[in-house]
């Protein structure tokens, strides 16, 4: 434990630190899971604690609920780092939980950060964990499906941590200013609706929240022991909203996902909305500019062939001037879509497509579709029945060009969206013309 020094003074620690909660009743949010006769809730007064994960965003209680765990429970509580730990330290911590099993002691082990540790890092507790040597307690802000082993993950009990409402943040700046530890013992003089910009400024984290109180508060107008928070002030510490994003991580694809079904759904304001949220956050613009030429064939298609060229432009441009003047080719490109007239023609005919490529991949190219470019070939008949479009007044022959298993399959259906009406239209037309010279070929063989 640290020692307290004649130099050291509580109020230069960090606000967020100095207010964590010592117990539940302190704890903001989270109710669906320490709420009264909530299981986690029940879990921690009555000391039963089981190996789990605290998955949620930032600042929403993580490492606080591990704490509160830690002051409530009569087993030996070890706290673990997996930014600064390796195997090395894992296995020392492993031995001493080891060595308080054979006198009967339990161990709960706490991983902040629990993603950051890779698999052979992770593997080293699943041992340990498997036969009750320690119970684990890892904190992440990235899905655990994906960055926790599944064979440790199984034995862990996943609770989710909610981002804290406004309310919950206000709730919380409040108690900071009458808070002994916080700014009880000052006069802070900041209006309520201050308050709740603050709260909205910290996007559901409660560290944020407490964080920019405390910018405001220190850049306050002072006299005496009574400090002013102007609105001067607010604006000046809050300029830029910090937005949740990890462009490795689950947030990554979620934004991607909303940005693709608000343009699947015509909704071209919700779009540039979630485009904005991206590259502010600081996506790359060529990663959005590939995603959004993927939807231009996926969810366009030929209904609008338009939409992949101005797709294909939208990320030239970005290749070539890049942030911030390319927003605007990518709001162009992302408003189009949104307003195009809508197929998945194409993606559904290139899946129905592979399901039977890859059913059939033995399946033989027919012999009229085969180049002859040997004699041998000449002799195997490669080539044999090939028919020169070109050399036909309507730039048609009836030549079979799928395998014979394959012969009636139908994988591309065009919808009537847009143009795409058009090229149904011709399609239909084309198969009527070689349905009817088809049989004029059958009749002709049988005679």
């Amino acid at each position: 434990m640290e020692q307290q020094t004649l130099f050291s003074n509580p109020q230069d620690t960090p606000l967020a630190a100095r207010l964590r909660p010592q117990s539940l009743d302190e704890v903001v949010g989270q109710q669906h899971l320490i709420g009264p006769g909530k299981v986690l809730r029940r879990l921690i007064e009555s000391d039963h604690i089981s190996s789990m994960i605290f998955w949620g965003p930032p600042g929403v209680g993580k490492t606080t609920l591990a704490r509160v765990i830690a002051n409530h429970t009569k087993a030996t509580f070890i706290d673990f780092s997996a930014v600064t730990s390796g195997i090395k330290e894992i296995r020392a911590v492993m031995q001493q939980a080891e060595d308080n099993r054979r006198f009967g002691e339990r161990t709960i082990v706490f991983v902040d950060e629990i993603h950051r540790f890779n698999k052979a890092q992770q593997d080293a507790f699943l041992p340990f964990v498997e036969k009750g040597s320690i119970i684990l307690i890892g904190a992440t802000t990235e899905n655990p499906s994906f960055e926790v082993n599944g064979a440790l993950l199984s034995r862990c009990k996943v609770f989710v941590l909610q981002s804290l409402s406004t309310d919950d943040l206000v709730t919380l700046l409040r108690r900071a200013l009458t808070d002994p530890r916080g700014f009880g013992n000052q006069r802070v003089h900041i209006e309520p609706d201050m308050l709740e910009a603050i709260a909205a400024f910290a996007n559901g984290d409660a560290r944020a929240a407490l964080s920019t109180l405390e910018m405001v508060v220190l850049n306050g107008e002072t006299e005496g022991d009574n400090v002013t928070v102007t609105r001067q002030t607010l604006e000046q510490c809050t300029s830029r909203k910090s937005l949740l994003y990890d462009k490795n991580g689950e947030e990554h694809y979620n934004l991607i996902s909303a940005l693709h079904k608000s343009m699947r759904n015509s909704d071209p304001d919700a779009a540039v909305y979630w485009l904005a949220r991206m590259l502010e956050a600081g996506e790359d613009p060529l990663y959005i500019a590939r995603r959004v030429t993927r939807f231009a064939s996926e969810d366009v298609g030929l209904a609008d062939p338009r939409a992949l060229e101005i797709c294909i432009a939208a990320y030239q441009a970005c290749h070539f001037i890049g942030m911030p003047e390319c927003t605007v080719h990518l709001t162009e490109a992302v408003v189009y879509l949104s307003l195009a007239p809508k197929s998945n023609a194409l993606y559904l005919a290139y899946l129905r497509a592979r399901k039977d490529a890859l059913s059939q991949l033995a399946e033989p190219v027919p012999l009229a579709l085969r180049n002859a470019p040997t004699k041998l070939m000449e002799e195997l008949d490669y080539g044999k029945g090939y028919q020169y479009a070109h050399d036909t007044a309507e730039k048609l022959t009836n030549m079979q060009c799928l395998p014979d298993s394959l012969r009636d399959a139908s994988y591309y259906r065009p919808t009537t969206q847009g143009v795409e009406g058009k090229f149904k239209d011709r399609l239909e037309r084309i198969k009527a013309w070689k349905a009817r010279h088809s049989e004029k070929s059958d009749k002709s063989d049988s005679e």
